[in-house]
């Protein structure tokens, strides 16, 4: 079971101004509503505002991107109207840049490389699966991969994603028989106690919606002794 660990008052913000607000999530933490009717991450950020700022009457928040549940790291919301459609239309884009960092049990074939499968969704199963050729409603998956460290029993790859598909860094390191340690789901042997998996949104590089100047946000990693480890 996934446990939800932010609040207003225990939020990682990593960056803040005007017109954007940057925050490091916690593994269990929704960024958006679901059927689960758990307190999604953009409701506890709107709650800071208001309660930072003293906003009275509604909070304006925009979900710019998402993170799996049990994924941790940068998420970007859009504080104005203004930010909202011109981010939107960067990451539609691909102009907004992102690396993970993941950690695999088993050592990938490769110190480096890319990964190119064709992703198609099964929404019942809230999974996609990755093949080597083009099948029906896929879609193309580009990733390059770089191993960054040996741990004991365990490896550091860094991730730089080309193409953003559901779940796709999950699937397709499954597919080169290298699963996320704690991901169930697509292949690893255990879950980890608290549900999430070792997988974090280490950095977003971006031009600013209204400074037009070039941001990277880095989220620090989650306290564990694996990801300590990685320090």
């Amino acid at each position: 079971m996934i446990k939800r660990l932010s609040t207003k008052d225990n939020l990682q913000v990593i960056y803040e101004d005007n017109h954007i607000i940057v925050i490091n999530k916690r593994a269990g933490d929704l960024v958006q509503g679901d059927k689960t009717g758990d307190a999604p991450l953009a409701d506890i950020v709107k709650s800071y505002i208001k309660e930072k700022y003293q906003k009275p009457g509604n909070v304006f928040l925009g979900v710019v991107h998402r993170l799996d549940r049990p994924t941790t790291g940068v998420v970007l919301f859009a504080k104005t109207s203004k930010a909202l459609p011109r981010l939107n239309k960067l990451f539609k884009e691909k102009k907004a840049h992102k690396t993970y960092l993941a950690i695999t049990k088993a050592k990938p074939p490769l110190p480096t490389d890319t990964l190119v499968h064709w992703m198609k969704r099964n929404p019942k199963q809230n999974k996609s699966y990755a093949y080597e050729k083009q099948v029906n409603d896929s879609k193309k998956a580009i990733l390059h991969y770089e191993l960054q460290k040996e741990l004991n029993n365990y490896y550091l790859l860094k991730v730089d994603l080309e193409t953003g598909r559901h779940h796709q860094i999950r699937s397709q390191l499954s597919a080169i028989g290298c699963p996320i340690k704690g991901d169930l789901k697509y292949g690893f042997d255990r879950s980890n106690k608290d549900g999430s998996i070792h997988l974090h949104a280490h950095k977003l590089t971006l031009i600013h919606p209204v400074k037009k100047e070039e941001f990277t946000f880095t989220a620090p990693l989650p306290e564990d002794p694996l990801w300590n480890a990685c320090r």
